[in-house]
């Protein structure tokens, strides 16, 4: 068994006491929301009677009843033709409340058909109305030939009690326009006199038209109808209503609203519903406690919110499955309000949900909310804690003796590694020092693992030493060219024989400056990769602008690159790049004849990147004993001897640093016999 799962088996025991804990709170839970049921029921019971003779003289408006509702704002409206500032724009145009009526009897999603949205609103004062057609282009009125048919919005009005015109019990209006702006209804006969308190704005609307008109309000349950009609034909024609009564006008009753609240607890949602849906009264009353802020808290306090926050979680997780319930709209599907139980708001809270019904065929929908429940079932907690205390202590000293046996099994483990290694840090030891551990667990496979590492350090010392024997044979010859060259010149007789020894002299020294140079290059390469900083860079434009000063640089050969002139991005050192792409040109001049051609290339295909150099020339041997970038490695003949193979050792270390690899084939390009390098990058960095 994995020390993983033994672990998990004794954590396994310490859930009895957050399962206990949590079976107390949820029988508390559901005790209080019965609890809170009741009390909600009684308390919804005596609001409806409130309700029911606040609301006595009020139209009730059916399930199936023409209306339109009106929103409430606080002050009055633009006319600008525009929706900007009405309720809803600022979520989105989207998600305003429009109201729909379809082209005649068919539904008003249809496609291609002209279709009619309105919006109502009030202030108190005047009733605005925010009327839009789309799907249709408008045909203004032409005031010189008045009968040819144009565009024009009829409005009818029947007030409940008192009119706006005196001398009649009803009153309409048309409204026309030559052209988009401010318009004015008209009212009458034939003479179609201008009725001024009736004015608006006509505005163009993505494929059809709008307008934001303005009149004076109505009494509360005057109904209004409106149409929008272009031709003499009746299937031209877009109603508010397809049936014979005027829809009815609804909107909340603020003097309703302020009667309910006296009667409503904290953390209370109440709303007062028409048979047809329709809200016309909703309060709300703010939560006992208020969210303290965060800044104010202690970190004992943080705690026990986050505790608390966990402990709603996972209540509400076995609670009964809340029912969804709109609040950001006007309207309720009555048919899907269930009686009372679990709801879930937009904001994700959940709320105690009741109904009653109220006189006249009316519902009230009164909330609570279930913070405040949670929070009295979350202060139980400390009396869980308390009658765990004796279990806590128990199971802790059964981990204490887990613990113990664990970290006996370290210190053996340390123990072993200790004495692989000697004081002076060699490797002394092999997999025999670190013996291999039975267990299957993740501390037997530490054990493993260290023992393949200390086999794999010791390969690494061997390669040292043999690094360090190749490079003494590289210093062997020049050194003994210096000695001999320097002993026999005390014993030349001409000036020709001192200039020879001093000149094999001078180029064994030289030979000795470039062994150290590389060697140094080399090291201060190794180092820099710690303090690079990688960016992100256009490897393309680097590789191009690096050719292009190949060729202003070397005349006698001919530079070419092929590939993308931008694009390919790279994450890493662009300096290092060139130092590269450097060495592998530098490599090609050596083996290119003169006037010969050199290629650099770059393609990106699948996950990969390839930079590669390809000059004419020789080919490389068909064997080789050891890999050419390897330190003190050189394919060059007797006469090129001067060469230390120290630059593509450089170049597969700055492969190595941008997680790529080096390879060097021969290949023919063009019929042009050569050797190609090519430096193949993962795109896992570009």
């Amino acid at each position: 068994m994995t020390l993983k799962r033994q672990l998990f088996v004794a954590s396994l025991l310490m859930l009895l006491i957050p399962w206990a804990g949590l079976q107390f709170v949820l029988e508390l839970d559901q005790a209080l929301r019965q609890q809170a049921l009741q009390q909600l029921q009684d308390q919804a019971e005596r609001l409806a009677q409130t309700a029911g003779d606040l609301s006595l003289g009020l139209p009730v408006v059916a399930s199936r009843a023409p209306s339109i509702y009106v929103e409430n704002i606080s002050s009055p409206l633009n006319l600008d033709g525009y929706s900007d500032d009405w309720p809803g724009y600022d979520e989105g145009e989207q998600f305003q409340p429009w109201q729909t009526a379809g082209y005649q009897d068919l539904p008003a999603n249809n496609a291609g058909k002209p279709t009619m949205q309105w919006q109502a609103a009030t202030d108190q004062r005047h009733l605005y109305l925010l009327i839009r057609v789309s799907n249709h282009q408008p045909i203004f009125f032409n005031p010189g030939t008045p009968d040819q048919l144009h565009d024009q919005l009829m409005i009818w009005l029947e007030p409940a009690n008192g009119n706006l015109n005196p001398d009649k019990q009803s009153a309409s209006w048309m409204i026309r326009t030559p052209a988009p702006g401010r318009v004015y209804a008209t009212t009458g006969g034939p003479e179609y006199k201008p009725d001024y308190r009736v004015n608006g704005v006509w505005q163009p609307a993505g494929n059809g038209w709008q307008i934001e008109l303005q009149l004076p309000k109505p009494p509360q349950g005057s109904r209004l109808g409106f149409a929008a009609q272009w031709q003499s034909s009746p299937e031209s024609m877009l109603t508010s209503t397809s049936t014979d009564p005027l829809p009815i006008l609804v909107e909340r009753k603020p003097g309703l609203e302020r009667q309910l609240t006296p009667g409503m607890s904290r953390g209370q949602i109440a709303r007062l519903i028409e048979p047809a849906g329709w809200v016309i009264a909703q309060q709300s009353t703010p939560s006992r406690q208020p969210r303290p802020e965060f800044e104010s808290l202690s970190p004992i306090q943080i705690v026990e919110h986050i505790s608390l926050n966990a402990l709603r979680a996972l209540v509400r997780f076995y609670q009964p499955r809340p029912a969804t319930l709109a609040t950001d709209t006007n309207r309720l599907e009555m048919s899907s309000l269930q009686s009372e139980g679990l709801v879930r708001h937009a904001d994700d809270s959940v709320w105690l949900m009741t109904t009653h019904p109220v006189f006249g065929g009316r519902t009230l929908v009164l909330e609570q909310s279930l913070d405040q429940l949670l929070t009295l079932s979350g202060s139980t907690l400390g009396s869980v804690i308390a009658r765990s205390t004796i279990m806590i202590i128990g199971l802790t000293l059964v981990l204490l003796g887990y613990a113990s046996w664990l970290s006996w099994r370290i210190t053996r483990l340390q123990r072993a590694v200790s004495a692989s290694i000697d004081q002076d840090g060699r490797v002394i030891g092999t997999i025999a020092t670190v013996p291999g551990a039975r267990a299957r667990d993740e501390l037997g496979q530490l054990q493993n693992h260290f023992a393949q590492m200390v086999d794999r350090l010791h390969g690494y010392n061997r390669y040292l030493e043999s690094f360090s024997q190749r490079l003494s044979h590289e210093l062997k010859t020049p050194v003994a060219v210096v000695r001999s060259s320097l002993e026999n010149l005390p014993h030349s007789k001409t000036e020709e024989e001192r200039s020879q020894y001093i000149g094999r002299a001078a180029a064994a020294t030289e030979r000795l400056r470039q062994i150290l140079h590389g060697m140094s290059e080399a090291t201060r390469l190794e180092q820099s990769f710690d303090h690079a900083d990688k960016e992100v860079f256009d490897l393309a434009e680097v590789i191009g602008q690096a050719t292009a000063a190949y060729q202003s640089l070397d005349e006698h050969h001919r530079f070419q690159y092929t590939g993308p002139a931008s694009g390919v991005t790279l994450t890493g050192s662009p300096e290092l790049i060139v130092q590269l792409l450097d060495k592998l040109v530098d490599n090609a001049r050596d083996f290119t004849p003169p006037d010969g051609r050199i290629i650099t290339g770059l393609a990106q295909t699948g996950n990969e990147i390839c930079l590669s150099v390809f000059n004419e020339g020789s080919a490389l041997p068909a064997s080789q004993d050891t890999s050419i970038f390897s330190p003190f490695v050189s394919v060059r003949e007797g006469g090129e001897e001067g060469h230390l193979g120290q630059g593509l050792l450089i170049v597969q270390l700055i492969a190595d640093f941008h997680g790529g690899r080096i390879e060097a084939e021969n290949e023919i390009q063009s019929s042009i016999e050569g050797v190609s390098f090519r430096v193949i990058i993962p795109t896992a960095h570009s």
